[in-house]
């Protein structure tokens, strides 16, 4: 049982599974219907894929060679782990299902991969894809985790992402109704959303079906177009305290019973612009932790009850 003071991914995967168990990050060759012209052409304001692609996914390898190398990176420390395919960049539904299938299941054949996971957008899916997952889910472990990003329409076309949050509703909604595990991803800080915005946002996000919740914070990537609007004029990016306060009082609005896996994200330092705090995820978390310990908070201190009544962001 975790003795910390959210519900945390870390304890909830080992309550389900009986070993080690390590993503390993796969670039299995998606775009997306927002940089290929379909929805539009560059991309939501803030990304750049090459923040979150290690350097075994890099260069033209098979699914298979990519998960083949991050066993080899990862075995050096944990030579007993177990791993679950993580196809992450891009929009990793983003193509027929028979290729979606091909390349789903030549990750599951590799050796001691126990399940995948599959990041995608809530636009991307369709009934005949999540009942293929539904049933690739009874012989092994599948999450879905969708990029939603915020629960303001207003601020989903402040960032050119190309949905509105019911289309994010619909899409967590008819995954976890499938039984498949379902992730959300959505990020704090976004151009025009306050602190009481987000903190709204958790009680929003409570109401639905998410089984696995990540956070980040608002970073500014070089060759984004939210980086030519920060140095034309530079906005308000939270500090590390700041940010700190805001994730604790974010988790005391959060359902208890959710999966949190992650509050931020580290980019390599290259293609950072800010904010430029200086530590690891896990030096963030332990920071976050003590703050929530000293002042007695824990997650879902301030969640709404069974039978209140919560409003969705206006749009």
């Amino acid at each position: 049982m975790s003795t910390l003071p959210y519900n945390d991914y870390s304890s909830w995967m080992r309550s389900r599974m009986a070993f080690k168990v390590q993503k390993i990050s796969i670039d299995a060759g998606f775009t997306c219907p927002n940089r290929d012209g379909t929805i539009g052409t560059g991309g939501c304001i803030y990304c750049n894929n090459a923040t979150f692609s290690p350097s075994y996914c890099r260069g033209r390898k098979s699914v298979a060679e990519q998960i083949r190398a991050g066993k080899e990176f990862f075995a050096r420390k944990y030579p007993e782990m177990k791993y679950l395919a993580y196809f992450q960049s891009f929009t990793n539904t983003y193509a027929p299902l028979p290729r979606l299938k091909q390349l789903y299941e030549e990750a599951l054949e590799e050796e001691d991969v126990v399940g995948i996971v599959i990041g995608t957008r809530p636009d991307c899916v369709s009934e005949e894809l999540l009942d293929y997952l539904a049933e690739l889910n009874r012989r092994t472990m599948v999450i879905v985790e969708y990029g939603i990003e915020s629960a303001s329409d207003a601020t989903l076309r402040r960032i050119r992402r190309g949905h509105d949050f019911d289309c994010g509703c619909r899409a967590i909604e008819q995954t976890h109704g499938r039984g498949i595990l379902t992730g959300a991803h959505f990020i704090l800080g976004l151009p025009g959303e306050e602190e009481a915005e987000s903190l709204r946002q958790a009680s929003v996000v409570s109401e639905l079906d998410i089984d696995i919740l990540k956070l980040h914070q608002l970073q500014v990537i070089r060759g984004t177009a939210l980086a030519k609007s920060y140095g034309l004029q530079p906005f308000k990016l939270y500090t590390v305290e700041e940010y700190i306060r805001l994730v604790a009082e974010y988790l005391r609005r959060l359902k208890p019973t959710m999966v949190v896996e992650r509050f931020v994200s580290q980019s390599p330092g290259s293609l950072l612009i800010a904010p430029k705090w200086g530590l690891k995820n896990h030096e963030f978390t332990d920071r976050l932790v003590n703050y929530m310990k000293q002042n007695g908070f824990y997650q879902g201190q301030l969640a709404a009850t069974k039978d209140a009544t919560v409003t969705r962001l206006p749009g």
